[in-house]
């Protein structure tokens, strides 16, 4: 897993300045029930994704960690609402509105059997976010991130396939550079969702081992019945990936682990102007494309 730094979490009266959370505070749900500020300032773990259920699958490495932990918190945020689903078979007339408010409980569901601090839903359309740097979503970010203050922070990775996804990694990375650098964190993590990252060089990989937790994992993506039952088995797909990992990550060594989840570093980005991901990414697949050219000549060469 992905460690946290050495600093203990902060304590939730300390009189750091924030930006406002008028906005963000009605779409918060707090499973312990306390007051909002103290909720989001005692996150050491935060995760931003796209969709209900994404934190579940690329971020279960902070869940797993904050678990009942007596100092360390995860704490997600939610940007759609994740209209655009497929319907499940079992529900066939059911309607978009419909669908976001039970996508909304399962969601809700799944951080209070994750003990998570909280979870925000924003609530946004993927239209909305169409232009991410130029959106209200970046001002709304900006302020969880000067209120929580993470040592971690996991998103989506600049190589992912789905759109919406990539809209809101352009938004986290934007309001990384426009929060203060007090609020940033110490590291960023690009997550897996749609593209795996088993294809990044190992030095560029983030290798987050979450064997032993397989039994809160499979509570958690049991939450999302909308999507089981609207087609898509990420209950069997999700765990079956880390599996992979663990076991494709050394060719000429036993497994050492179960589930293993694979993250890009994004540390160097945080303050940077999300343009700058276009130059990581770019770099990273060179890397990528050097690493295999390199060894398929060296085996010519023989």
């Amino acid at each position: 897993m992905a460690e946290p730094p050495p600093p203990p979490p902060h304590p939730a009266t300390d009189s750091r300045p924030v930006h406002p959370l008028v906005t963000v505070a009605e779409k918060v749900f707090i499973p312990d029930g306390i007051p909002l500020q103290e909720a989001l300032s005692r996150t050491t773990h935060l995760a931003i994704g796209a969709h209900p259920d994404d934190i579940e699958f690329m971020a279960f490495d902070g869940i797993a960690l904050c678990h009942n932990h007596p100092t360390m918190w995860f704490g997600a945020v939610v940007c759609t609402d994740g209209s655009g689903s497929p319907l499940p078979a079992n529900t066939p007339n059911i309607s978009p509105q419909e669908m976001c408010q039970l996508r909304q409980r399962e969601q809700q569901r799944a951080a209070t059997l994750g003990n998570y601090s909280f979870v925000a839903q924003l609530g946004y359309s993927s239209q909305q976010i169409q232009h991410p740097l130029h959106s209200t979503l970046v001002e709304e970010l900006i302020s969880i991130v000067e209120t929580c203050r993470p040592q971690i922070l996991y998103t989506h990775n600049p190589a992912d396939k789905h759109p919406t996804h990539l809209r809101v990694l352009v938004a986290v990375v934007e309001a990384l550079h426009r929060a203060s650098p007090q609020a940033r964190p110490q590291q960023l993590i690009g997550c897996e969702v749609w593209r795996d990252l088993d294809w990044l060089p190992d030095q560029h990989k983030i290798r987050m081992d979450v064997s032993g937790h397989e039994p809160l994992a499979r509570q958690l993506l049991s939450c999302f019945p909308t999507q089981i039952h609207g087609g898509k088995r990420y209950d069997l797909a999700v765990p079956g990936r880390r599996q992979a990992h663990a076991t494709f990550s050394d060719p000429w060594q036993p497994d050492t682990s179960t589930q293993v989840i694979l993250g890009m570093d994004l540390t160097p980005l945080i303050g940077a102007p999300a343009v700058r991901l276009l130059e990581h990414t770019d770099w990273l697949i060179e890397q990528f494309h050097h690493e295999v050219r390199t060894a398929l000549q060296q085996t010519l060469s023989c």
